[in-house]
């Protein structure tokens, strides 16, 4: 296994999306604090697999006063990438004391952002506005999954009604290859936020949700192309959150996701052999032998030569003080 500080200086909370030409594109926030200041969403590429990355472009840049840091990605069917990019008001600006809290700030409308040159240049092509029922913004988490013909399905949470206890985890779709978007169908209600989806080879989609109550991983499955969703295996304990998924080669599928229990903090991984059905025991990618709970959001894409290559963030690591992208590559199959 080797590992890498990759991106310094940055809570990224990051993306990854395989290009057709092998590279990894790495959507991230590029402050080095949880939202506390403005900031903007940038792409960052790796040519080598993961060790090196270079600033690419900024999808999503801030307006004054605010941030843009809620992201999820993906590619189109015509190659485009696409970062839908949220955020909220009432940031300062980095040489004020960062916000740690978010009470009074509001949500930004999700920017629709287009890069046909691998995230160098791009074109805002639209927003997505509040949902009929919701009483705040959703906001987008997570990749944009390809579906058949020009269709393309995406994650958004947003607050049901008044209660602010109630979260409820949603699928937006685009038949126009993600020019516009619409919603579709509810993943999980009312206890669930960040949520990840998953295009199977198959056809099914699956969706890996963190639930608000206890912030533990529940899995959902759709055999209509996100109409109707069946909720299935409970897939981590509390405080492990929330989860990236991905269809291997020999099409097993992999769940990494954060761990935030005292006294262990990182990315674990588990392997399904059944479309996500049941999963093998945990297995601890990343301990970061640190006490500073803020890390974890991993994402992964695989190579051609099988190797994964697994993103996450730290507030810090004992030998790194600093936030950071950190990238591990490793082989499923040890």
């Amino acid at each position: 296994m080797e590992r890498y500080i990759a991106i310094d200086n940055v809570c990224a909370w990051p993306n990854l999306t395989l290009m057709p030409d092998g590279s990894i594109i790495a959507t991230i926030f590029n402050q080095p604090t949880h939202g506390g200041w403005q900031g903007d969403v940038e792409c960052w590429a790796s040519e080598d697999g993961g060790r090196t990355w270079q600033l690419r472009g900024t999808p999503a840049p801030h307006a004054p006063t605010t941030n843009r840091m809620n992201v999820a990605a993906g590619l189109a069917h015509d190659g485009s990438l696409i970062v839908l990019a949220s955020g909220w008001t009432n940031r300062p600006p980095r040489d004020e004391p960062a916000k740690v809290y978010f009470a009074d700030s509001e949500i930004l409308p999700t920017w629709v952002c287009r890069s046909t040159d691998g995230g160098r240049t791009w074109e805002r092509a639209g927003e997505i506005h509040l949902l009929d029922g919701l009483t705040k913004l959703p906001v987008p988490f997570g990749d944009i999954v390809r579906l058949p013909g020009q269709a393309l399905a995406v994650s958004l949470y947003g607050r049901d009604g008044d209660n602010a206890d109630h979260i409820s985890a949603h699928l937006y779709h685009s038949i126009d290859d993600g020019h516009t978007w619409g919603h579709r169908s509810v993943i999980g209600s009312q206890n669930y936020n960040e949520t990840n989806l998953l295009a199977l080879r198959s056809g099914r989609l699956l969706a890996a949700a963190r639930t608000w109550d206890d912030h533990h991983l529940e899995i959902f499955n759709s055999d209509d192309l996100g109409e109707c969703w069946s909720p299935g295996a409970v897939a981590s304990l509390a405080g492990q959150h929330p989860a990236h998924l991905l269809e291997l080669a020999d099409s097993r599928i992999l769940l990494v996701y954060g761990l935030r229990n005292p006294g262990l903090y990182g990315v674990a991984a588990r392997i399904s052999d059944d479309q996500g059905q049941t999963w093998s025991i945990p297995r601890v990618l990343v301990h970061l032998d640190s006490q500073k709970v803020d890390c974890g959001y991993p994402a992964s894409v695989q190579l051609d030569d099988g190797t994964v290559v697994t993103a996450y963030y730290a507030a810090a690591v004992p030998a790194h003080q600093r936030y950071h992208m950190g990238v591990i590559r490793w082989q499923a199959d040890t």
